[in-house]
């Protein structure tokens, strides 16, 4: 996974990793999300690749629009 740069300095993000159809994301919490094409939309989970690339607005971008649209969720020990 991949350090969240959180260049905004208030995220509660903290890694992702993207996939060809799909992204996770782990929060400070512990847990893990899976968001896929099939649960969030694929236009969305673009959307949340380029942001966690960019290092800027990827929480913000999922508790405004994507909410619960998860594939898993899982706790990260």
């Amino acid at each position: 996974m991949h350090r969240y740069r959180n260049l905004e300095g208030h995220s509660g993000v903290l890694l992702y990793e993207i996939h060809p159809e799909a992204i996770t994301v782990r929060f400070a919490g512990g847990f893990e999300y899976d968001y896929t094409y099939a649960s969030t939309g694929r236009a969305r989970v673009e959307t949340m690749k380029a942001l966690a690339t960019a290092g800027r607005g990827l929480s913000t971008f999922i508790s405004r629009y994507v909410r619960e649209a998860y594939a898993a969720k899982r706790e990260h020990k």
